[in-house]
């Protein structure tokens, strides 16, 4: 085993293609359905959205797509990221269990986003496209895309989630200073949106109301397209340079994990980290298990059922199979804002119905509590999201230490939480509060997802 505490690697061992889990899997994944005629999509139905390449990369049937130079040369600015080895977090705990914890904060926008940002920013700009439009939450993916059309000299217009507009101010400071303009969703902008204010003036809004208004503005734009920051195929196969990494750290330390944990809200970090993992398992190389961890307040994965849903909530998206607690629910404001989705990726939920992962919820001042020490073991302030991960990584390792078993652990920190002092205020400060799983409310908007025959 490797005593070092920091395992990296060389930039000339940067993986050079994109792992596609597709064409491994047992049984192939449902197919995506336009949301007018109910029948599978194709290319065509797509191309209003998004560029040719990665409409094909989101059907591709091939297991590695290289990954072009210009994307490489950026990613190189930050990775090979790097893995670290929990020791001190290990010793308070007590833990006979050695955890370790693939660190994407070190990226420009300090989150793994930028992994896909910056490939879907060039494969737009390739094609010509002037402008991307979006969503994001927690402020994350916006910033991830703002830095990215940056890059390409691209214009770039966000509509972030209200409550996290209203919560976390620098985050939207920071999309601007990478030149986006950024909308508080539901905005008087949109069809979507001005339905929304009209019913609910008050709402704190939601990723699938983000969602439609970014979509309907593409669609109306002849010089724009659509930038989706999770769930879709391709928006997670980006990010599987996360888990080939991984693994090769992995060996480097001497290690195999028993256990892979990684926060879930749409699924792009929970699959970049995992999916090379889960080839891996399904080859017989290894055999960990495999957990997803979301927020006891939206969970799709252990609370939503398995059907054919819209992705955004005015139905003008796509319809995926994917478990959701209907697309037109609108979570309790909690401060992981990245994991307000009300659906999981087709990709995860198909996996989850394989029997290839398992997957918890919990409580947000559990996940604080778990973040907190972390950061005074690690010295890492992580951001409300995967602070998910880290307390079901503290659990896991407790119970190792009540069994004596000396299990390997590996966790996806998938960003930095500097902007997200004032959810930390609120912990400390005793303000803030758990919120029930509000099951009528999900009842009642899983009437509202279409019957498909």
């Amino acid at each position: 085993m490797n005593d070092h505490t920091k395992i990296l690697l060389d930039e000339d061992e940067m993986p050079t293609h994109w792992y596609n889990i597709v064409p491994d899997l047992p049984a192939p994944p449902p197919p995506a359905l336009h949301p007018g005629t109910h029948q599978p999509i194709g290319p065509d139905d797509l191309a209003p959205l998004f560029p040719m390449e990665l409409i094909m990369q989101e059907v591709s049937q091939e297991s590695y797509i290289e990954i072009p130079e210009e994307v490489r040369n950026i990613y190189r600015s930050w990775r090979p990221s790097p893995l670290y080895r929990a020791r001190r977090l290990e010793q308070a705990l007590g833990t006979p269990a050695r955890i370790y914890y693939k660190y994407e904060g070190v990226s420009p926008a300090g989150s793994h986003k930028p992994n896909t940002a910056v490939p879907q920013a060039y494969y737009n700009a390739k094609q010509g496209v002037k402008k991307l439009t979006t969503e994001t939450g927690a402020g994350q993916w916006g910033s991830a895309l703002a830095f990215a059309c940056a890059l390409f000299d691209m214009e770039c217009e966000v509509w972030q989630v209200r409550a996290s507009y209203d919560a976390k101010p620098y985050r939207r400071s920071l999309m601007e200073v990478w030149g986006a303009t950024v909308h508080p969703s539901p905005s008087p902008l949109t069809a979507s949106g001005r339905a929304i204010l009209e019913a609910d003036p008050d709402s704190t809004g939601s990723l699938g109301i983000a969602i439609s208004e970014a979509v309907e503005m593409a669609v109306a734009d002849p010089d724009a397209k659509y930038a989706l920051g999770s769930v879709l195929n391709h928006v997670l196969m980006h990010q599987t340079i996360i888990g080939e990494e991984a693994l090769l750290q992995m060996k480097k330390a001497g290690e195999t994990p028993d256990v892979l944990v990684g926060c879930t809200g749409g699924g792009s970090n929970f699959g970049g980290l995992s999916f090379p993992f889960i080839r891996e398992k399904m080859a017989g190389n290894m055999s960990p298990e495999i957990r997803a961890v979301e927020p006891a307040a939206c969970p799709s994965l252990t609370k939503g059922i398995y059907a054919y849903d819209f992705g955004d909530t005015a139905g003008m998206a796509p319809l995926v199979k994917m478990h959701t607690l209907g697309h037109d629910f609108v979570p309790d404001p909690i401060h992981a804002g990245g994991l307000r989705y009300h659906g999981m990726a087709p990709l995860v939920s198909h996996l989850y119905e394989l029997g290839l992962m398992t997957a918890t919820a919990i409580h947000q001042t559990e996940c604080f509590a778990a973040a907190i020490q972390f950061a005074r073991t690690e010295g890492i302030l992580p951001a409300p999201e995967p602070t998910h991960a880290i307390a079901e990584c503290i659990r896991e390792a407790n119970a190792c230490k009540e069994s004596g078993e000396e299990k390997v652990i590996l966790m996806a920190l998938c960003g930095h939480g500097h902007f997200d002092l004032a959810s930390y205020d609120a912990y400390l400060s005793g303000e803030l509060e758990d919120y029930d799983y509000p099951e009528e409310k999900v009842l009642a908007a899983q009437e509202r997802i279409p019957v498909i025959a």
